[in-house]
């Protein structure tokens, strides 16, 4: 880290970071508006402060990842280190075009990557989900990969809170309800409504935590936390890549992920919700 950068503030991180003059608008907790200009340009964009070191430099390598895709609309990445973020500021709007983005998603999650658990090009093994831990090791098979990195690890983090042994029983499951082999998709990986904004052209995706996995697992998070004109979007993705069959009965199974996340970052009332999944299970 260039010494100085922990003490600077938005605007003057902006300008480093983006080659422009950058003018403060406004803030909110880690988020500041700051306009960019160089000489006709002019760019409205958004100054995020990472939570850890590192964590803004791992999610600019997921927006380009998914941005390489030329699928759903990502925001422009003006710069990034491992404190700052500066990224096109959306201006949100009353949700539309809700097929386009069906189709849009299903075009990203066809992209590909690597391999299960694969992160972004530039991205980091040791990543996150918002706050909580994620580990990017790739694997070949996905449920063994899912049940050793995206539902064991969080069950041992909050196991205060959860019976092991239940998530045990259902990752045994797994293989046996997992539907036919796909190929590794390119998640955003945080799929909630929080993460896809609305504007006048349509759905803008943010704060990914981008890596190779099942892309069952991006469309469970829309079931999970709800998302305007879903049953539209999920028509429009299946047109475009069609699910393989039993899609909807297998909605809990990629729900365990988030729901254990959430239970890791928010505690108890989200742990009934994830053993429910799990018992779901058989």
């Amino acid at each position: 880290m260039v010494s100085g950068q922990q003490s600077e503030g938005p605007a003057a991180a902006a300008a480093r970071l983006s080659g422009f003059e950058a003018v403060p608008q406004g803030r909110s907790g880690t988020l500041s508006e700051v306009v960019l200009t160089k000489g006709d340009r002019r760019v409205d964009a958004v100054v995020k402060r990472g939570h850890a070191p590192g964590a803004t430099r791992a999610e600019a390598a997921g927006l380009r990842w998914l941005a390489e895709a030329d699928a759903v609309r990502i925001p422009r990445v003006h710069g990034a280190d491992d404190t700052w973020l500066v990224l096109d500021r959306v201006s949100e709007s009353t949700p539309s075009h809700a097929e386009e983005f069906g189709r849009n998603l299903a075009r990203l999650h066809s992209a590909g990557a690597p391999a299960f658990g694969a992160p972004p090009p530039g991205g980091l093994t040791d990543a996150w989900i918002g706050t909580a831990p994620m580990r990017n090791s790739p694997g070949e098979s996905w449920p063994e990969w899912y049940a050793e990195h995206r539902v064991l690890p969080y069950v041992r983090i909050a196991s205060d809170l959860l019976d092991p042994a239940v998530f045990e029983r259902a990752c045994a499951r797994i293989p046996s309800m997992a539907g036919p082999p796909e190929p590794p998709a390119r998640l955003h990986g945080d799929l909630w409504s929080g993460n896809v904004l609305w504007d006048s052209d349509g759905a803008v995706l943010i704060d990914p935590a981008a890596h190779g996995g099942h892309r069952e697992t991006d469309l469970a998070m829309l079931h999970l936390f709800g998302c305007p004109h879903l049953e539209r979007i999920v028509a429009a993705y299946d047109e475009v890549a069609p699910l393989a069959d039993g899609y909807r009965e297998r909605i809990a199974l990629h729900q365990l992920f988030p729901l254990l996340v959430h239970t890791v970052l928010f505690g108890r009332s989200y742990a009934g919700q994830a053993t429910a999944a799990a018992r779901s299970l058989g």
